[in-house]
């Protein structure tokens, strides 16, 4: 099979051996496969990533010099079953899993090992078990966005959120429209997002977002305020102190930029008992100044992934037409183009996401 590889820094395109399916597997063919910003970052700093990775608990136990073929945001199709296993799914049917495979009770990561292709190679070897039919005649392209809109499913059911909630979405790459879609899946109202980039503000608008600003333009927090604030409402400490007249509505601020300093902006610029839902992956030594969260009593929650209800939720919420990804999907590639768009993906201005067809 044909795969594009990162060996050393580079990504090539070389032909790599077919999976063989153990017990348990499902021979899948590779469709479609999105190009994830933590792909990104692995590609570039890989060894930094490794490290990190380790003193983690080896989440990824990714090997940087040894080849890797990555691609955890996929959609494929059934093409054989494993010694053993009982055919559950006719050929052909379109399929979602979570990026790990097991073989017996081991299970095994996919998107950044060095013994099992993620999705930027044209098969893959998946676990029976984790294989989720895509329902509603949806499209592999559409399917794939599967993993992206269950992180933002994942931060926005973590975040305990109510109905007078007010949130603000800081950054709006991937991750931070995924937790736009899923704001809007949970009706709470008003979104406010915020971004430097006219592109990505676009995209907020387009995904459901209420209110996109240029944070060069105006503060997201006063932006905030203005929106939380009833009628009648009394900011001084007097009235505050005693519980008079009306409050501000909740805060519940997503970070979804991973750069460092973004977490001590937003403490900073925070109201008082905000809740923090750290989504973002920030993977340099970062900085802050508890005071800022003592002082104001601020919960701050980190937050990765999402379970196996929470992916199949969002395969369904796509599929249902509860999230509209299509303005999501900004470019298509073949595996030669992978290494390009790699490239491009670093301008917000040209892509949110560039999905990788292995047979293109």
């Amino acid at each position: 099979m044909r795969a594009a590889v990162l060996r050393k820094g580079s990504i090539v395109v070389d032909t790599l051996p077919d999976p063989v399916p153990v017990e348990g597997q499902v021979l899948v063919r590779t469709r479609a496969c999105g190009i994830c910003g933590t792909d990104l970052h692995a590609a570039k700093h890989r060894q930094q990533f490794v490290n990190l990775a380790k003193r983690a608990g080896n989440r990824w136990a990714m090997d940087a010099d040894r080849d890797v073929v990555f691609g955890h945001e996929f959609c494929a199709e059934v093409v054989e079953y494993g010694p053993e296993t009982p055919a559950r799914l006719p050929p052909g049917t379109l399929v979602c899993s979570m990026p790990m495979t097991l073989a017996g009770e081991t299970v095994q990561g996919i998107g950044y090992s060095n013994d099992i292709a993620g999705g930027f190679a044209q098969y893959m070897p998946l676990a029976d078990r984790m294989l989720l039919p895509v329902p509603n005649g949806l499209s592999a392209t559409h399917a794939a966005l599967t993993e992206p809109i269950a992180v933002g499913w994942h931060a926005v059911q973590t975040a305990r959120l109510t109905p007078d909630d007010v949130p603000l979405v800081v950054g709006c790459g991937p991750v931070g429209l995924a937790v736009i879609a899923g704001l809007v899946i949970r009706d709470v109202h008003p979104i406010i997002a915020a971004d430097y980039s006219p592109g990505r503000r676009a995209l907020a608008l387009k995904m459901g977002a209420d209110l996109a600003i240029d944070p060069a333009e105006v503060s997201p927090y006063e932006t905030w305020r203005q929106a939380a604030t009833p009628e009648g409402y009394d900011p001084s400490r007097y009235a505050q102190l005693f519980g008079l007249g009306p409050k501000l509505r909740p805060a519940v601020i997503f970070e979804c930029v991973g750069v460092p300093g973004v977490i001590q902006q937003i403490m900073e610029g925070a109201p008082p008992a905000a809740r923090i839902v750290v989504v973002g992956v920030c993977m340099q030594t970062d900085r802050t100044e508890p005071f800022f969260g003592i002082v104001k009593q601020l919960n701050v929650q980190f937050v990765l992934a999402y379970t196996a209800q929470e992916f199949a939720e969002s395969l369904h919420h796509i599929a249902e037409g509860k999230v509209n990804v299509t303005p999501l999907v900004t470019g298509t590639v073949g595996l030669d183009g992978v290494n390009q768009a790699f490239a491009e993906l670093a301008n917000p201005e040209r892509h949110a996401k560039v999905m990788v067809d292995p047979w293109a």
